[in-house]
């Protein structure tokens, strides 16, 4: 299993990803362009010294990541789905893609992943953080799959 991030605005956001994926033991995925510089200290600073403990691929733009995907799914986290992660089946070599934090991913982008879900919330509010989404998201696959950590 891999996350994946389109575009990350905020390298907060990109830190705190690296180190949720340096505990669950799982790859992180960064699709360029990014709206930040790699070598901003504020990524360091968020992802600590996590960031030595998991493996960091960085993709040109998008055509370069989406050749590596197969044969694995591409699962996206949108808040333009309507299907939930509690009800839907997750494999072990899934790819968890999530959009950049103002605009989500462009249609091309969505028309490629293979199934889209939503993380349900309240109706009064739009979204959660693309960390903590990243965070609900990857433990409910990993639960499903039997991948948690020990």
């Amino acid at each position: 299993m891999r996350l994946a991030l389109y575009e990350p605005e905020i390298a907060g956001n990109v830190g705190a990803v690296l180190r949720l994926g340096a505990c669950m033991g799982v790859a992180v995925d960064l699709i360029e362009p990014m709206g930040f510089a790699w070598d901003d200290k504020r990524v360091r600073r968020t992802a600590m010294d996590y960031i030595d403990h998991v493996a960091v691929t960085r993709h040109a733009d998008w055509a370069a990541f989406h050749a590596t995907v197969a044969p694995s799914r591409l699962i996206l986290f949108t808040t333009k789905a309507t299907a939930s992660p509690y009800d839907f089946a997750f494999e072990a070599n899934d790819v968890l893609l999530f959009g950049k934090e103002s605009a989500g991913v462009p249609d091309h982008v969505a028309q490629a992943a293979d199934a889209g879900l939503r993380i349900p919330l309240r109706p009064q509010v739009r979204s959660l953080n693309l960390a903590t989404s990243a965070a609900l998201a990857l433990g409910e696959a990993l639960r499903q799959t039997g991948l948690l950590p020990a």
